[in-house]
């Protein structure tokens, strides 16, 4: 009975840490965009740029167009923001502008403006999906330091669990000891099966250096102490060797002379 309610003592204390359920909540899926600010940021001021230098020449041509030097030099301005056009689209505005269809100049101009707006709406659909990639992809990075934090935990508490299972090794054979041959068996098994169990908590203390500094301490006291109790014990054996090797004469001829 008191060996197995030992073993019972044991298995309660050391079986329930061996395992850790969780889950982890699933990262949201990540836009294909740049995750840095300054990408989109920076190219969009750029094309904004040439838009609005385009734009601007194109106004000079409407304002100067009694003045064919100037619509000439605006023209080629604006044409230097932008890159050289296929030659078909060049043939298809040239057919517009020999044919001079007022009807044919409002249908381009409404496809213009509906371009333009899918096109800035494109590009607010894209700083938006900038801004998302960049918060998962930090998520990215924090769930990564987390799962590195957890492999090192897991591996303290695999070491843990290792040195428990070996202290309760240990316990048990002392509980055995202590049932069937002798508590002065048992029993330090048994203290030796739990420091055996604390050794990784007691390494992983910050007051570790400290403890272990003091028993070195201590183990040095000790040695020292006993050395010097030894040597004290052969100096005071000396005298007694002296003495059963040369034992002092007898004085009883001389007392009946």
């Amino acid at each position: 009975m008191r060996l197995l309610l030992v073993i019972a003592v044991l298995s309660a204390l050391t079986g329930c840490s061996l395992f850790r359920k969780g889950a982890d909540a699933p990262l949201p899926a990540q836009p294909e965009a740049p995750t840095k600010e300054s990408a989109v940021v920076t190219l969009g001021k750029d094309l904004d740029k040439t838009d609005h230098r385009v734009g601007a020449a194109l106004v000079a041509i409407e304002r100067n167009a009694d003045k064919p030097k100037v619509v000439v030099a605006e023209s080629r301005l604006a044409q230097s923001y932008l890159p050289q056009p296929p030659e078909a689209d060049v043939a298809f505005a040239m057919a517009r502008a020999t044919k001079a269809d007022p009807i044919d100049y409002a249908k381009q101009m409404e496809f213009g403006r509906k371009l333009a707006t899918a096109v800035n709406r494109a590009w607010e659909r894209l700083e938006a999906d900038q801004k998302e990639a960049k918060r998962v992809s930090d998520l990215k990075d924090a769930r990564i330091v987390e799962l590195q934090a957890e492999v090192v935990r897991v591996k303290q508490e695999a070491s843990r669990n290792i040195w428990t299972l070996a202290g309760v090794g240990v316990a048990v054979i002392g509980a055995l000891a202590t049932a069937f041959a002798s508590p002065k068996v048992g029993i330090p098994l048994l203290a030796c099966g739990g420091a055996i169990g604390a050794f990784p908590l007691v390494v992983d203390s910050p007051w570790f250096p400290w403890v272990a500094g003091a028993f070195v301490a201590i183990m040095a006291g000790l040695g020292i102490w006993v050395a010097w109790d030894a040597a004290r014990d052969r100096v005071n054996a000396n005298p007694r060797k002296d003495a059963e090797i040369n034992p002092p004469q007898s004085t009883q001829g001389d007392d009946k002379a």
